[in-house]
Parts: structure tokens; sequence; C-alpha cells
């Protein structure tokens, strides 16, 4: 939920100037569009932002000016997503009216939550450091923050509460979110809205699953010793705090995470939010500049947490002779289990 108490101390209107999306003439350009939006009106942010949420990182005040833009985009139809893919979309990913747990769960063993990726991209969930967990998955248990780039927060308000319904009933404690969206709508969505977890809930980051993993299985490894360059979700912004565990496991596992420009706070979009509202020509261009940026600075791999940005943009990457992997994969390769191609 979007809190403008600060927005009139803020000095440079962050969450704006910085957007490398949206131009503005000046600081106080800026801030007329913002004043506009706090205000509930029109503005042209409304239909130039592409959904990749970095406004919410770099807010200095923790504001979510996000939440606001997308509230405003679903009220003002700003976004120009085709209505025939709605139609397909919004149905596609909304959990059943009737659930019935899963048979075996313990609640005091550790589930990994594979999300809507639990078929797809199954064998990005194999191997030591996953067979021995219990899992669930699929829409009965998808966040659904993807309705975020379709401006559809009202999708997400609404089957929020089925969802965490359908898990206080699977009786789940640790959760292990395979997805940074997952992760992101339970400890940053649900809190700014004031959603409340079910009792017991904890969830947990797949990468601190994987740091932890590897530090106990550090006999097992062999340093990988190359230069990767990491493809961050949009998802990502709501929790960057999370980025050091991705640090910490290249230092693991012997992955040097070049320095290039469009990283970490800097870091851009694959390009799907892009093909969701359309625009495949700023796609083409966006892309084109991450790989150039890989290219610049001797990455070998690029490495992604989310199956989706690597399936956008992962074909584009490889043809310029880079691999890709998840990042869960190249710690497969350390531990020897797979093989770099």
């Amino acid at each position: 939920m979007f809190d403008n108490s600060k927005c009139a101390d803020c000095e440079n209107i962050d969450c704006l100037t910085r957007c490398q999306w949206i131009e503005f003439e000046n600081t106080e350009d800026a801030r007329k569009e913002m004043q506009k939006m706090i205000k509930g009106e029109e503005s042209r942010v409304l239909s130039e932002c592409i959904t990749c949420f970095a406004c919410d990182e770099y807010c200095p005040y923790n504001s979510h000016p996000f939440d606001l833009i997308t509230e405003l985009q679903e009220k003002y139809d700003s976004l120009d997503v085709n209505p025939d893919y709605l139609k397909k979309l919004i149905p596609m990913y909304k959990p059943h009216d009737e659930f019935e747990p899963w048979e075996g769960i313990d609640p005091e063993k550790p589930t990994l939550n594979k999300c809507a990726f639990i078929k797809t991209h199954a064998k990005h969930m194999q191997g030591q450091m996953f067979d021995d967990l219990q899992y669930i998955g699929g829409r009965d248990f998808f966040c659904n923050l993807l309705y975020h780039h379709v401006a559809r927060d009202s999708v997400i308000r609404e089957r929020a509460t089925k969802i965490l319904e359908n898990l206080k009933r699977q009786g789940v404690k640790d959760m292990i979110c395979f997805h940074d969206e997952c992760y992101g709508f339970y400890t940053s969505y649900c809190s700014r809205n004031n959603i409340e977890l079910p009792e017991g809930l904890n969830p947990i980051h797949l990468f601190e699953y994987l740091y932890n993993y590897l530090k106990d299985h550090k006999s097992e490894i062999q340093k990988l010793n190359i230069k990767g360059a990491y493809q961050r979700n949009c998802s990502n912004r709501f929790m960057p705090e999370v980025d050091e565990w991705v640090d910490k496991i290249c230092e693991l596992i012997g992955v040097e995470r070049v320095k290039r420009k469009y990283d970490r706070e800097n870091a851009l979009c694959c390009g799907g939010a892009l093909t969701m509202i359309g625009d495949r020509k700023l796609m083409r261009e966006t892309q084109n500049k991450q790989i150039k940026d890989m290219l610049d600075h001797g990455a070998e791999v690029c490495f992604y947490n989310c199956p989706m940005c690597m399936d956008v943009i992962g074909s584009k990457v490889e043809r310029k002779g880079i691999k890709n992997y998840l990042l869960s994969d190249l710690c497969r390769v350390a531990l020897g289990e797979i093989t770099l191609d």
C-alpha cells in the first residue's frame, strides 16, 4: 500500500527520476507527475511505465510507489494490453474453488513451493538439493503477482485470501519459495497490504536455502571459475536484500559476478513485461542493451532466478555465445551433478 507521508520531503523524487524508461525534463517535472498520482489523477507515468517495479527499490522511504502506479493503471486502464490476451491470462492461474490438501505433507519438515513451475520447469528442481524435499505447487499455491504486469492488482488481492487459506489448511510451516515472486508475495506484498499470513508460516527464499545447503556440503563443491552476468527479475525489486545471497552463492561455487552496467539497482527487465503490454520494439532494444552489456564485460554465462526470464531472453543470449542457467543449476554443476554445456 502506497504511503505518501514522506513524499513531500523527497528532494529528488528518486522513484521517477531514476526510472530507466520514462524521461522527465527535470525534477520538478517528475514531482508534478507524482502529485497528480497522489491526487488519484491520470499521469503520463501510467501509460509509459513498463511495470518493472524498480521505483519501489529506488524510493528512499520504502513508500511503495509502484502500488500507487499499478492501482491507477487499473483504474484508468492505462496499459495497452490486448483484451483477448487478458481474457486468457486472468483465469489461467485462478486457484480452484474447492481445495483438498495434499496428502503426505509433514508440517514439521521444509516444503518446496514449486509455484507455477511444477510441471513446466520440473527439471530445474532435481538432484540432491531438491530430491529430499517435500513439495507443493500449482495454481492453488500460486502468488499471482504476475498480474502486476498487466495492471490487475485487484486479481492479486482477490486471490490472496484463498491462497493463504490453502496454505493454512495444508499446514505448511517452513516454505522454500522457488521463485522471487512467491517470496515477495509473502514477505512484502502481504505485509504492506495488511494481509496476515497463516500462523507459523515461514517463507524462505530459494537462494538462502541454496547457500545454506552449499555451506553444509562445501567439501563437495568444485569451483567453476567462470564469469557470469546475473539477470535480476522484476519482483526481486520488492526485497533487494535477497541480492546478498546471490553474491554469497557465487563466491562459494566460483562464479565471478561481472560488474556490468545493467545489474543490481540499475538492472533492466528481461523484456517479458514488454511483451505483455505489446511493445516488442522496446523489448528488442532492451534485450540488445542487456546482451551487449554482458559481452562487454566478458560474461561466459547468464544466470537467473526466474525461469520465465530465461525463457524470454535466453535464446537471444545463447545466440551470442553466452550459456543460460538458473543459479540453482549452476549450484548443481558445482556439486558435480550436471555439466556445463
